[in-house]
């Protein structure tokens, strides 16, 4: 992985760590109080959260750092939330005119926005919470940009090659899952229902006709296939929705990572996998980077949108 022309080597992933609701600071809370700085990331006794982060040593200094690229995208993904806030939050009126507020002091920023974590070790376990040093602003913007119910955190373990130090990547993602499902709950209040299903069930009609299997697995029981959208379907103009160009009959392990941006393929029909979920669950579904998958339907068309999905989708 080069990031900011250096070359690192990736170690470990630790995925979706939750953001939660307390961690959150200023307008963007639900709940009640004015958030705590501690981020929880894992336990004790899952094996995993001490040695990824070093915690042997209770006094380790956690180097870490975010991109402002990454921020600025987590934005662009949760605009239409702070457009037109689904949830209740603490500042409701005010979320319009944050986000214009932290896109332009984000812009504003360099590129790589370090900060330093501690282990704070003092809290009683089995919980592992981490906390900025020194109150970062880096740290902070994290905090600030967060939306709750919609926002988790995962890291990277990186050693950097040419001075093998470690140093650990974080990187803020939106539950577009979640945001997506509020979407579709307002926009079928403004919507006949049944036209809807009737584009639904044309376009997945239309799919299977041009790909009658899944192209990654193979089966082809239309029953296990899911109409995968490459563009999705909240992002599509009205004519992008139930174009059949613009999806794959996926099996539904294939269809989340898919979906979630762990996969995608690149025009010569090979699959790359996102650095963001971890080796193990790939070898664990045998999708190894780079296997070409000669049955994928790739025509001009499609791969406009498999483009989209590769720019824009895709966890790289």
């Amino acid at each position: 992985m080069i990031i900011n022309g250096v070359k690192y080597k990736i170690l470990d992933v630790m995925e979706n760590i939750t953001i939660a609701d307390s961690f959150i600071k200023g307008g963007n809370k639900i709940g009640l109080g004015h958030g705590e700085s501690k981020l929880y990331v894992g336990q004790v006794t899952d094996n995993k959260t001490i040695p990824f982060f070093n915690l042997t040593d209770e006094n380790n200094i956690i180097n870490c750092f975010i991109l402002k690229s990454d921020l600025l995208q987590y934005l662009n993904d949760t605009m239409v939330e702070y457009k037109k806030p689904s949830q209740k939050y603490q500042n409701i009126d005010s979320l319009p005119n944050l986000w214009n507020i932290r896109l332009n002091n984000i812009q504003s920023k360099d590129e790589l926005l370090y900060f330093n974590l501690q282990y704070l070790n003092k809290l009683k376990p089995p919980r592992i919470y981490l906390n900025s040093i020194d109150g970062n602003e880096n740290y902070s913007i994290i905090r600030e940009i967060a939306l709750p119910n919609l926002s988790y955190l995962s890291c990277l373990k990186l050693k950097n090659l040419s001075n093998n130090k470690i140093i650990f990547y974080f990187k803020i993602f939106a539950n577009l899952d979640f945001l997506y499902n509020n979407i579709s709950l307002e926009q079928d209040e403004n919507i006949e229902t049944k036209k809807a299903r009737s584009g639904q069930n044309a376009y997945r009609t239309a799919l299977l006709k041009e790909c009658p299997f899944c192209p990654i697995t193979m089966v082809n029981y239309d029953r296990l296939l899911i109409a995968s959208h490459i563009k999705p379907f909240v992002k599509c103009t009205d004519d992008e929705k139930y174009d059949p160009k613009n999806g794959l009959m996926l099996t539904p392990t294939i269809d989340k990572l898919f979906d979630k941006g762990f996969i995608t393929f690149n025009e010569d029909k090979k699959i790359l996998l996102s650095p963001w979920l971890s080796t193990h669950t790939f070898n664990c579904l045998n999708l190894k980077s780079g296997t070409k998958y000669n049955a994928l339907p790739f025509d001009e068309q499609r791969l406009l949108y498999m483009k989209y999905h590769n720019n824009y989708i895709f966890k790289a």
